[in-house]
């Protein structure tokens, strides 16, 4: 009896110990991920800092924007208030690392579904359709589209843009691209001279053309028709789902029109129609 209770002991320790660390990671891996921050209720969001009438970051310290806008919609949806999210910056080449790494609740930064993303990351949404087009100094008149930038002239785009990689596939005997690592250092350069044009959707053009009226502006029409999502972790099915009603529930209530005419309005950019929710 007494050998039975000796062996019996450091098997029960054993099936304890066992359970407690099942309970344990099941505890852990509820206190990670987009849904359980929102019940936590605070969530860290990445944006963009830098484009004028999509999101930037103000001297203030504040936030504005269009998709400032809809990432506190959506955060409201979850039942997060303003003062509780993280805005944290998301630069393109870095965003599926700040989502794969947990680093960000979602991104909402113009950033444009593409099938070579979504092998890394999932997207909610559309809430935006978009087109690439050109952006050139005010004087400009030989460039008109993407056709005419023939001749060796020096286009600016971001590195790991929709925009640049566009560019390379349909445009790359006919120009010399410059990749940089920021829309805003693109503007700079197309200001200073060391660039012909830059090229990105021509939402985030909209605002550096208001910015910097009389010596910027937009030329031709969109020769691509892309859309923005937002972006989460690739298998995060429930946050992905929870950000697609409250996509949709932003444009029913009005209010997606609303951020828009606050934002866009004033530069000239005419309102798309809200695009379905294709929850892919």
């Amino acid at each position: 009896m007494k050998l039975k209770a000796l062996i019996a002991a450091p098997a029960l320790a054993l099936i304890l110990a066992a359970a407690a660390t099942g309970c344990g990671s099941a505890a852990g891996s509820e206190t990670k991920g987009l849904i359980a921050d929102a019940k936590a209720g605070k969530l860290t969001v990445g944006i963009a800092f830098d484009r004028p009438g999509i999101s930037q970051k103000n001297p203030d310290g504040s936030f504005s924007g269009f998709d400032v806008d809809v990432a506190k919609y959506v955060a409201g949806e979850l039942g997060v208030q303003e003062s509780n999210i993280t805005w944290l910056e998301a630069p393109t080449p870095q965003r599926e690392n700040l989502i794969q790494n947990g680093q960000v609740d979602y991104v909402v930064a113009a950033y444009t579904i593409n099938d070579a993303r979504k092998e890394k990351v999932g997207f909610a949404g559309p809430y935006m359709t978009v087109g690439q087009s050109l952006l050139v100094r005010a004087d400009e008149t030989a460039i008109t589209g993407p056709e005419s930038l023939s001749g060796g002239k020096k286009l600016c785009s971001v590195a790991g843009s929709t925009p640049a990689q566009n560019i390379k596939k349909n445009y790359a005997k006919d120009v010399q691209l410059q990749e940089y690592d920021t829309n805003s250092a693109c503007v700079e350069a197309l200001k200073a001279g060391a660039i012909d044009a830059m090229t990105t959707d021509d939402s985030v053009l909209a605002g550096y053309a208001a910015v910097n009226k009389g010596n910027l502006k937009i030329v031709g029409q969109p020769f691509t028709k892309d859309s923005y999502g937002i972006g989460v972790k690739k298998d995060d099915t429930e946050g992905r789902n929870k950000i697609n009603d409250a996509v949709e529930e932003m444009i029913k209530d009005g209010s997606w029109a609303k951020a828009f005419e606050k934002n866009l309005g004033p530069s000239g950019y005419a309102m798309p129609t809200p695009p379905t929710v294709n929850r892919y």
